[in-house]
């Protein structure tokens, strides 16, 4: 594998990046311009093997910018505690949206290791650590996509009351988190075997 597995992860990112944009685009009603088929990594990143990294020198740390940072010429600025929980909540409930309405013991025990996962290592420790909590007093539920889809839109809502914000009608959370539309159902929930970074052929 002569690509560096760093820039083909990014470039996986801002593919699934772009469908989500493209789903919530037509959500509310505005375009949404997809990258093109060949696209520019999301972040540049050498090669080990073909540069040294040297902290003196302003080009590797270029290098970790995202492109569209570097190409305006503006600095990264950290993400907010709130950024973070939106996109967490986005990421959530787009996976809810694609999750099985008979899943596998597989994908069941996935999806409760990914929320004891968050819980753990959540970046904001004290969103952490009231996830656990929410976690202890609401066991995730995963037996259908309805069952888990209500259960993350509960789990939002207690975050959310926490935080004084207005909860969301979980009768409508197919509504607002509907299925992923991709071509010939590539954003379907199936598992892989494969291992990561490895091409399907």
């Amino acid at each position: 594998m002569s690509e560096n597995p760093l820039q083909a992860l990014f470039q996986t990112f801002e593919k699934i990046s772009n469908s989500v944009q493209t789903h919530l685009s037509n959500l509310i009603g505005q375009p949404h311009h997809p990258s093109p088929t060949t696209i520019n990594p999301l972040l540049s990143v050498s090669s080990p093997s073909k540069s040294k990294v040297n902290p003196s020198n302003t080009d590797s740390a270029a290098s970790l910018q995202p492109k569209h940072i570097l190409d305006k010429g503006k600095s990264a600025s950290p993400v907010t505690k709130e950024d973070l929980g939106r996109a967490t909540w986005t990421f959530l409930h787009t996976l809810a949206a694609q999750y099985p309405d008979n899943p596998t013991r597989q994908q069941k025990k996935d999806v409760k290791e990914l929320m004891a996962i968050l819980s753990r290592m959540y970046p904001c420790k004290e969103c952490a650590d009231h996830f656990k909590e929410v976690l202890r007093a609401n066991p995730v539920q995963t037996g259908s996509h309805a069952e888990f889809s209500q259960w993350l839109c509960h789990v939002h809502n207690v975050v959310n009351r926490s935080l004084g914000k207005l909860v969301f009608p979980c009768e409508r959370v197919d509504a607002r988190w509907g299925k992923l539309e991709c071509e010939q159902r590539a954003c379907d929930l199936l598992g892989s075997t494969t291992e990561f970074g490895e091409e399907k052929h």
